[in-house]
């Protein structure tokens, strides 16, 4: 940053800290207030979704992750947001689980937290914010770590300017429209690039139904299922109040309800 009279300011850094356990979250923000006073934490969260949203809209210049967050692993919650912000993770794994991290980029603190690791840490990350972020996208599980489900957590949605994470559990169903989808949430409709082909492919078959080739349907959005004098099925749901057709051949979905 330039002030008015041409001398250079250097900008506080930022950190975001999502940790699920609240007494933890709140010591670790306080440690690094009395360690590294300059540091700015602009957002504590509580689970993977959240922390990603953190991120989209904080932009933040570190990430202290738990590794075992709920809906997302800091993993996880890593590998998206590889190359934007630095990482240091928060574990409670032992000493032995730890050897993937050793790598020189990547840094994490123990639970209890011990002040001297932390202060290890500060160090650290003063010398690696000068550098660009490393890319986590292929980082591998330590091998005690919560193994990822691989299906689709999330969906990137454009909204003008901005950028929307929607959780698939929040989504009732998709759509195919023309050359793009459409995401249906109970108070919002946002269209995107992915195939309905690539979507059966990347979400939990167990949680989405596909009831036409053009419609994905969340089960848990399901309310009931109308059977029309013609034979036809017609999928009614709990938040929406379109229906939804099944064709022919996906009746069989619908045969023990």
């Amino acid at each position: 940053m330039n002030t008015g009279n041409g001398v250079a300011v250097e900008r506080s850094p930022t950190a975001l800290i999502a940790e699920d356990e609240p007494l933890l979250s709140e010591e670790l923000a306080d440690h690094l207030a009395a360690l590294w006073p300059e540091l700015k934490v602009v957002a504590r969260v509580d689970d993977g979704v959240a922390a990603l949203h953190a991120v989209e809209t904080n932009a933040p210049d570190v990430a202290f992750l738990d590794i075992n967050m709920p809906r997302l692993t800091g993993l996880e919650v890593a590998r998206q947001i590889a190359g934007r912000c630095h990482v240091v993770f928060i574990t409670a794994f032992d000493q032995h689980a730890l050897g993937a991290f050793e790598t020189g980029a990547l840094d994490y603190v123990m639970k209890p937290f011990s002040l001297s690791r932390l202060i290890t840490t500060v160090q650290r990350l003063k010398i690696q914010l000068r550098q660009t972020p490393p890319d986590l996208s292929r980082l591998q599980n330590p091998t005690d770590a919560r193994p990822s489900s691989g299906h689709l957590q999330w969906i990137r949605v454009s909204r003008g300017a901005a950028v929307r994470l929607i959780t698939v559990e929040d989504i009732c169903y998709f759509k195919a429209d023309n050359k793009y989808t459409l995401v249906v949430t109970p108070d919002s409709e946002s269209l995107i690039k992915k195939s309905i082909k690539e979507l059966v492919d990347q979400l939990d078959p167990k949680s989405f139904w596909q009831i036409h080739r053009a419609v994905l349907v969340n089960v848990r959005a399901i309310d009931s299922v109308l059977r029309e004098s013609t034979g036809g099925l017609k999928v009614r749901l709990k938040q929406r109040p379109e229906s939804l057709t099944v064709s022919e051949q996906h009746h069989h979905l619908f045969r023990q309800m």
